[in-house]
C-alpha cells in the first residue's frame, strides 16, 4: 500500500500485500485482464500478480498524475491514509478496480456519496489479511478487518463472502 515518496506515507502506509490476499480473489479477476497495480511498496505485489498469469503494469509512478495507456483493471492495496483521494481518482478514471481497504470505510460519507449511483461491490475475506512490513508479516497481527472494494467488476453478487 505504499508507493508515495512523502515521509508521511512512508511512515504509516508502507505495509505490503501478502500473496495470499491475491490468491483469495484470483477467481474473481477476468483471465484476460491487463492489471495496473498502481501502489509499488516493495514491488513484489506486481511480480506476484504477473506470476498468476496476468499481464501487469507495476511501476514506481505517482498514482495521482500517472495512468497507463492500456489497462483493464486496477488491483491494489492503496495507502490507507489517502483512501478518500485514491477512491475519488479511481471513480473519475471510470475503469474497474479491486482495492483492499479497511472494512470501516464502507460507513464513510465520502464512499456513500461517491458510489451513490451504484457499481460498488464488496468481497469479504474469510480471515484478516496479515500485511507485510519490512519483509515480514505484521508482528502483532493486524488488528482490523479489510474488504476488497470492487467497482464495475460485474460480480455475481454485491456482497461475496470468501470461503478460503
Amino acid at each position: 500500500m505504499a508507493g508515495f515518496s512523502t515521509k508521511t506515507f512512508m511512515k504509516h502506509d508502507d505495509y505490503c500485500t501478502p500473496d495470499s490476499a491475491w490468491d483469495a480473489i484470483r477467481h474473481l479477476i477476468p483471465p484476460d485482464s491487463i492489471i495496473w497495480e498502481p501502489f509499488y511498496c516493495d514491488g513484489k505485489s506486481g511480480t506476484y500478480i504477473e506470476s498468476m498469469g496476468f499481464k501487469t503494469i507495476h511501476k514506481k509512478e505517482d498514482f495521482f498524475t500517472y495512468e497507463p495507456e492500456e489497462y483493464t483493471l486496477s488491483l491494489s492495496n492503496p495507502p490507507f491514509s489517502a483512501k478518500k483521494e485514491v477512491f475519488t481518482r479511481l471513480k473519475k478514471l471510470g475503469k474497474p478496480f479491486i482495492m483492499i481497504c479497511p472494512s470501516s470505510m464502507i460507513n464513510t460519507q465520502y464512499i456513500r456519496q461517491l458510489f451513490s449511483d451504484g457499481g460498488l461491490q464488496i468481497v469479504i475475506p474469510r480471515k484478516r489479511i496479515q500485511f507485510i512490513k519490512d519483509g515480514k508479516e505484521s508482528e502483532g497481527r493486524c488488528n482490523f478487518d479489510c474488504f476488497y472494494y470492487c467497482y464495475k467488476m460485474d460480480l455475481p453478487q454485491d456482497i461475496i463472502w470468501l470461503e478460503k
